[in-house]
């Protein structure tokens, strides 16, 4: 079967293995269309061509680049008459521009047509966002969800479609492992904790300083935070009212490739996310990605976090900043706890979230609609 993706999260080279992955299914022919960059509000995203092999990748025009609802593929419909794919894979929501012009296409070409959506909090969009995305709802084969909660939001708007939760990506567990010398203590001997993520108010490092203010600076410890976003500013200046300043970095925002790196260098990693009106959290990547090099991680009860993390790791109530407090001093009194999380985190990733498990689930979804 032929397979057409298109996709502006698989700019992201460490994701590509999942492609590589479906491309090497016997029974695929997988071609993948990506831009050359994403404008992300939080800093331009380029391509990282890192796993190609086992499927063709096409860089192609984007217009409206950067703007999540209107833009779209202005070589799609060529593409798909070079092409004529049995199934066009939509990796966008359901509402966008893009979605709706492609499953347009879809059906014009008499292809199967399914999305992804993370919409893990019922919304109502204005329209005419509202009307694309009822009709992408009605005449979609297939909906992918990338959480449990999407589940239930499109049963809410009256998706009756069959659909599946399957994550966007799963982890690369050849990249994403345990690092030479990992647990080892810089000369100075502090315990390394972490942060990695865009730097918004939904993901309460606000929370996590706050915490950490309650936890004795003689204990040997320092935070590490990978990011960039709006928040930065006033997190700078929150770590200097607490008096953090000797114990707070700031290491600016990692790419995939360096990822890996940054995570075998810490002792346990902290996902502090709280729940907003408009937003909760709809996975939590790093986790995975962290448990996969053996780092012990702590969630906040937002969103999918506990769904992520199982029994693997520790989860506090999101908000109470005494309780994460806690949970941070257990872990940096007792290392063969870190070491027991360590283990565990690797074991679940390995279980669950493998890239090669969620390709062949896609493949499995795909194998579905062209019976």
């Amino acid at each position: 079967m032929k397979v057409l993706m298109v996709s502006k999260a698989c700019l992201t080279g460490t994701y590509q293995s999942k492609l590589s992955a479906i491309g090497r299914h016997p029974n695929v022919e997988l071609a993948v269309m990506v831009p050359a960059y994403w404008d992300d509000p939080a800093g331009r995203i380029e391509l990282e061509p890192l796993h190609t092999d086992g499927y063709q990748l096409w860089v192609e025009p984007l217009r409206l680049n950067g703007n999540y609802h209107l833009h779209h593929w202005p070589t799609l419909k060529r593409r798909v008459q070079e092409f004529r794919p049995d199934i066009i894979h939509m990796d966008e929501e359901p509402y966008n521009l893009a979605t709706w012009l492609a499953l347009r296409t879809a059906k014009q070409a008499g292809a199967k047509f399914l999305f992804f959506s993370w919409q893990n909090i019922l919304r109502h969009y204005p329209i005419p966002f509202a009307w694309m995305e009822k009709q992408v709802l009605a005449k979609s084969d297939f909906g992918l969800m990338g959480n449990r909660d999407a589940a239930e939001v499109f049963k809410q708007k009256g998706f009756s479609g069959r659909h599946a939760v399957i994550p966007q990506f799963g982890t690369d567990t050849d990249t994403f492992k345990k690092g030479k010398g990992q647990g080892e203590r810089e000369k100075d001997g502090r315990l390394r904790i972490g942060f990695a993520g865009r730097l918004i108010r939904g993901k309460g490092i606000d929370l996590l300083l706050e915490a950490l203010s309650q936890i004795r600076s003689d204990q040997h410890w320092e935070l590490l935070i990978a990011g960039e976003g709006p928040e930065k500013e006033g997190l700078e200046k929150q770590v200097g009212a607490l008096g953090l300043k000797n114990l707070v970095k700031f290491v600016g925002r990692k790419g995939s490739a360096e990822m890996p790196a940054f995570l075998q260098h810490l002792d346990l990693l902290v996902l502090p996310s709280r729940t907003l009106p408009n937003w909760k959290e709809q996975f939590g990547r790093i986790l995975v990605e962290a448990m996969a090099c053996e780092i012990p991680v702590i969630g906040s009860s937002s969103g999918e976090i506990p769904n992520v993390i199982g029994d693997a790791g520790l989860i506090f109530n999101e908000g109470d900043t005494n309780s994460l407090a806690q949970q941070l001093q257990l872990l940096i009194d007792d290392q063969a706890e870190r070491e027991k999380l360590a283990a565990l985190g690797r074991e679940r990733v390995l279980a669950n979230f493998t890239q090669a498990q969620i390709a062949q689930a896609t493949v499995k979804v795909y194998q579905s609609l062209v019976k």
